[in-house]
C-alpha cells in the first residue's frame, strides 16, 4: 500500500513543472516530508498487524486453557456428586444404627453397608491443572473480569475450603475418630459366612445405658458434621457448573 501511495506522489512530483530553485527545494522538503510519512504510516500499520497477530494468539491460548479448565470441572463434578451421595449414605446408616443403639427392629441383611458407610471418610479430587497452567501464562491472562474473578475465587477459596473441611479438620475424621470404640461395642455380634463377608448381626447388642448414650452422642456428632460437609458440597457444585457455563458461553464467542 506504501509502495502504491509512492508512485503516485512520484508520478505527480516527475509531472509538475520546472520551478524557480526556491520552488525545487520547497519541493523537496515537501517530498522528504511525503517519504517521512508514508514511513511513520508504514510502522504503524506494521504495528497494528503484530498486535492483531498477538492478540490472536493470546485469544487462541485463553481458549485452549479455558477448555482444559472446563474439561477439568467435568471431572470435579463427577467427585462432588460421587462424595455427596457418599455422605447421604453416611446420614442413612446413622438412621440404621440408631435404631440398633435404641433396640428398634431394622432389616439385617443390610448391616454390612450400613456398617461401611457409617464412618466412611472422603477425599476431594480436585483437577487443577487448567489454573495451573493459567496461573504461569498470567491470570490476566482471561480478559473478562469477572470470568477471572470466578475462577479465582473458585480454585483458592471454594476448593480449599471444602478441601480442608474433608481432609484436613479432625473432627471430620470419622473413622479415625469414632469406629475403633463403636466396632467395639458391634463386632462381637457380627455373623459372617464362611468367606468372611458380613451376613447379619445378632440383636440386641445389650449395651449399658451409659454405653447407649456414648454411642448416639456419636451418631449426633456424625449426622452434624456431615450435614456441614454436604452443605459446602452443595454450594461448590452450584459454583463449578455456574464457572462451567460461563466458560462455555465465553468458548463460543470466541
Amino acid at each position: 500500500m506504501i509502495q502504491f501511495f509512492r508512485r503516485i506522489r512520484k508520478k505527480l512530483f516527475s509531472e509538475s513543472k520546472p520551478a524557480p530553485l526556491t520552488g525545487r527545494i520547497s519541493t523537496y522538503i515537501i517530498y522528504a516530508m511525503g517519504e517521512i510519512v508514508l514511513v511513520v504510516i508504514g510502522i504503524l500499520i506494521a504495528l497494528s498487524i503484530n498486535n492483531w497477530n498477538d492478540q490472536r494468539k493470546e485469544t487462541k491460548i485463553e481458549n485452549k486453557i479455558l477448555v482444559e479448565i472446563s474439561n477439568g470441572l467435568s471431572q470435579d463434578l463427577l467427585d462432588i456428586k460421587l462424595n455427596t451421595k457418599g455422605h447421604n449414605d453416611g446420614l442413612k446408616a446413622i438412621g440404621y444404627w440408631h435404631k440398633i443403639f435404641t433396640n428398634t427392629q431394622v432389616d439385617t441383611d443390610s448391616i454390612s453397608d450400613y456398617y461401611q458407610y457409617l464412618t466412611r471418610n472422603f477425599n476431594s479430587i480436585q483437577n487443577k491443572s487448567g489454573y495451573e497452567s493459567l496461573k504461569s501464562r498470567g491470570l490476566e491472562l482471561i480478559k473478562d473480569d469477572s470470568l477471572r474473578i470466578q475462577i479465582i475465587q473458585l480454585y483458592e477459596q471454594d476448593y480449599s475450603q471444602v478441601r480442608k473441611l474433608e481432609e484436613e479438620d479432625f473432627e471430620l475424621k470419622f473413622h479415625e475418630n469414632y469406629f475403633k470404640e463403636i466396632n467395639h461395642h458391634v463386632s462381637p455380634n457380627l455373623i459372617f459366612d464362611e468367606q468372611g463377608e458380613i451376613l447379619s448381626i445378632q440383636l440386641p447388642l445389650n449395651l449399658t445405658e451409659s454405653e447407649q448414650k456414648k454411642m448416639l452422642s456419636y451418631l449426633w456428632k456424625i449426622k452434624n458434621e456431615r450435614h456441614l460437609i454436604l452443605y459446602y458440597n452443595a454450594r461448590l457444585l452450584q459454583n463449578v457448573l455456574r464457572l462451567q457455563t460461563n466458560i462455555e458461553k465465553k468458548i463460543t464467542k470466541g
